[in-house]
C-alpha cells in the first residue's frame, strides 16, 4: 500500500511541474486532463504526507521517552503526544484505505438530472415536481448551480418530464445514487375518500460529458431545426429556433426549444445527447459485470424501486440500505445530507469488504 502511495506522491509532484509548463498550459485539452488527474490525487497525497509526518512524530516521541534523564513532567508530555499521534495514525490508516478504493472517474463531474412522472397519472407528475423542488433546494444548500434545460409541465403544475443541469463541486459523487424509481404514498388532492394512493416517478442521474470523454461521430447525428411551439401547437416563434438531435445508432432523441436562440438550444441538446449516449453504453458495459452491480448502490436496474416517501407517517425509506427516517418533511425541503452520507458510507463499506475477499 505504501509503495502505491509513494508512487502517487511522486506523480502528484510531477503533475505540479507539468501544469506550470507553458507548452502544457497552451494545450487546453491536455491541461484539463492533467488538472483533473492532479485534483484526483490531491486528497490522497495530503493524507499520505500527513501519515509520514505522524509516523515520524511517533518515532521521535518514543525515542524521547527512552531518555532516562527526562523529568516526570517532560515524560508525561511526550506520553500525551504519543497517545494523540497513535490515535491520528489509526484514523489516517482508515481514511487512506477509503481514499485508495477504486474511484468513479465521473465523481467530480457536473450532472444532468432527468425526472419523469411514471405510474399514477397526475399524482405521479405532481410528485415528480416535488422531487425537482427537493433537488433544487439541496443544490442551493450545496452552493451548486441549478439550471432547467427542458421541461414538460402538466396543466395542474406537475412534471411530465424535466432535464436539469447541476454544476458545482463533486455533484455526481453525491447524487449518483438517486437513479431509480421513487415511490410516494399519500392522499392525492383529488381524492375525496381520503384514501392513500401509491404513485412513482423515475430519476436518472448522468454525468456531464465533455467532448474528450466520448467520441460521437457527427455522421451518426441527425439534426433538425423547426419552429418552437407552445401548448396546443400554436407557433410562439416565427424563426426556426427549436432543435431536434437524434443519435441514429441508438435511436436516442433530444428535442430542445427552451431558448429563443437556435445555437443555445443546440448547445443544450448536445449536452443532453452526449450524456444519454454515454449513459447508454455505460449501462451495457455495467450489465456485463453483475458482481460490480451487486457491490454498489444506485447503479442497478433503472426501474428498481429505490426509495419510498410515506406522507401519512412522515417517513422516508431507502430500500437498498434499509435506512428509514421519520423526516420526510425535512428531506423534501432539500436536507438530503443524512441520506446521501448513508449511501456513500454503505458503498464504501461494501467495496472495502470486497477487497478483503
Amino acid at each position: 500500500m505504501f509503495d502505491q502511495l509513494q508512487i502517487m506522491a511522486d506523480r502528484y509532484e510531477e503533475l505540479g511541474g507539468l501544469l506550470s509548463d507553458p507548452e502544457v498550459v497552451s494545450d487546453t485539452k491536455r491541461f484539463m486532463v492533467l488538472s483533473k488527474e492532479e485534483a484526483s490525487l490531491r486528497e490522497t497525497v495530503a493524507a499520505y504526507e500527513r501519515y509520514v509526518d505522524v509516523t515520524t512524530g511517533i518515532s521521535d516521541a518514543e525515542e524521547m521517552l527512552s531518555d532516562s534523564s527526562l523529568d516526570a513532567d517532560e515524560a508525561e508530555m511526550f506520553k500525551e503526544e504519543l497517545k494523540a499521534l497513535k490515535a491520528e495514525k489509526a484514523t489516517l490508516e482508515e481514511d487512506i484505505k477509503i481514499l485508495l478504493l477504486p474511484k468513479d472517474p465521473n465523481d467530480d463531474k457536473n450532472i444532468i438530472l432527468e425526472i419523469r412522472g411514471a405510474a399514477g397519472g397526475d399524482e405521479a407528475a405532481l410528485f415528480a415536481g416535488d422531487l425537482l423542488s427537493m433537488y433544487q433546494k439541496y443544490s442551493e444548500n450545496q452552493g451548486w448551480k441549478f439550471e432547467i434545460l427542458e421541461s414538460n409541465v402538466t396543466e395542474i403544475g406537475g412534471i411530465k418530464e424535466v432535464s436539469v443541469m447541476i454544476s458545482g463541486n463533486s455533484v455526481y459523487s453525491k447524487l449518483k445514487y438517486e437513479s431509480g424509481a421513487h415511490r410516494v404514498q399519500r392522499v392525492p388532492k383529488t381524492e375525496t375518500q381520503g384514501r392513500v394512493h401509491t404513485s412513482t416517478a423515475t430519476v436518472l442521474v448522468m454525468p456531464e460529458i465533455e467532448d474528450f470523454d466520448i467520441d460521437i461521430d457527427p455522421k451518426d447525428l441527425r439534426i433538425d431545426i423547426y419552429h418552437a411551439s407552445g401548448a396546443g401547437g400554436q407557433n410562439v416563434n416565427k424563426v426556426a429556433t427549436a432543435v431536434r438531435i437524434v443519435h441514429e445508432p441508438t435511436g436516442i432523441k433530444v428535442e430542445m426549444q427552451e431558448e429563443r436562440n437556435q445555437q443555445k438550444n443546440r448547445d443544450k441538446a448536445m449536452k443532453i445527447i452526449n450524456a444519454r449516449v454515454y449513459d447508454y453504453f455505460a449501462q451495457i458495459e455495467q450489465d456485463k459485470n453483475d458482481e460490480f452491480r451487486k457491490s454498489t448502490v444506485g447503479t442497478g436496474d433503472r426501474s428498481e424501486r429505490i426509495r419510498t416517501y410515506n406522507f401519512p407517517q412522515n417517513r422516508v425509506t431507502d430500500h437498498r440500505i434499509g435506512l428509514t427516517l421519520q423526516k420526510l418533511d425535512t428531506i423534501l425541503s432539500g436536507k438530503l445530507d443524512e441520506v446521501v452520507d448513508a449511501l456513500i458510507l454503505f458503498d464504501q463499506t461494501q467495496k472495502l469488504e470486497a477487497l478483503k475477499q
